[in-house]
């Protein structure tokens, strides 16, 4: 299980939101670049970028912090938010970050997905944000009217190499995270999973583990670690050797 620190990036600063909604943003004092430096001194080998100020514009706004912290660290990182081309995707690959990820893009032209799996094999991830059972797109802001599964069926064999699942409802809520539709989707998908919103103590990454899904890869961890309810030192006992 691999364990997965969360970056929101916002005006160069770390940031966590609730639900997405950007009214309800939390600044920290640590910069994007110190928190990465922590999360690797912990030893996680592992990072989750959002790039928020790329989800409100479509352009890799942060793209000088990413390459900072791939330069300065030997950390693994998946970096998503407003990836609508091509042109995007070869910036972060060319940065050095192991995955890049594809949201409402994706859900809105899945030939740009199918094409963004061909032209940059291994590299894609899917990233799936579910409301109550459909998928949400442009910062959540948006219901697709797509159900999870339906369009996980469709694209599953455009080969994507990881699938990030969300509930929106229980991001940044610390409620813990839907277990069970993660689960399914794990169950349904050809690719590994992540699990992704509602983390909310140590007790959530243990049940993550205790789950013995072979196809649930890893949890992202967010707002838990920045208002302190998860310590690192804790949270890195649970690394996987």
């Amino acid at each position: 299980m691999k364990i997965f620190p969360a970056i929101d990036i916002k005006d160069k600063k770390c940031v966590r939101l609730v639900k997405g909604d950007f009214d309800s943003k939390t600044e920290y004092e640590m910069s994007p670049v110190e928190q990465a430096g922590k999360y690797k001194d912990h030893g996680f080998k592992n990072l989750h970028i959002v790039d928020l100020d790329g989800a409100l514009t479509g352009e890799t706004v942060n793209i000088d912090i990413i390459e900072e912290i791939v330069g300065k660290f030997d950390l693994k990182i998946e970096i998503g938010g407003g990836v609508r081309n091509f042109e995007s995707i070869k910036k972060y690959t060319d940065a050095g970050v192991e995955k890049v990820i594809l949201g409402s893009a994706a859900i809105k032209d899945k030939n740009f997905l199918k094409e963004a799996c061909e032209k940059f094999p291994d590299k894609i991830a899917l990233g799936l944000d579910a409301k109550d059972g459909y998928l949400s797109v442009s910062g959540w802001k948006e219901n697709s009217n797509f159900k999870t599964l339906d369009f996980l069926q469709d694209v599953n064999d455009y080969g994507a190499s990881r699938l990030i699942y969300t509930d929106i409802n229980r991001d940044g809520m610390k409620l813990s995270p839907n277990f069970d539709k993660t689960e399914k989707v794990a169950n349904n998908s050809n690719c590994p999973v992540i699990i992704s919103g509602g983390v909310s103590s140590i007790d959530d990454i243990k049940k993550a583990k205790e789950m013995g899904n072979k196809n649930i890869e890893g949890i992202i961890v967010g707002k838990a670690i920045y208002d302190g309810d998860i310590k690192l030192e804790e949270l890195a006992k649970e690394i996987d050797a």
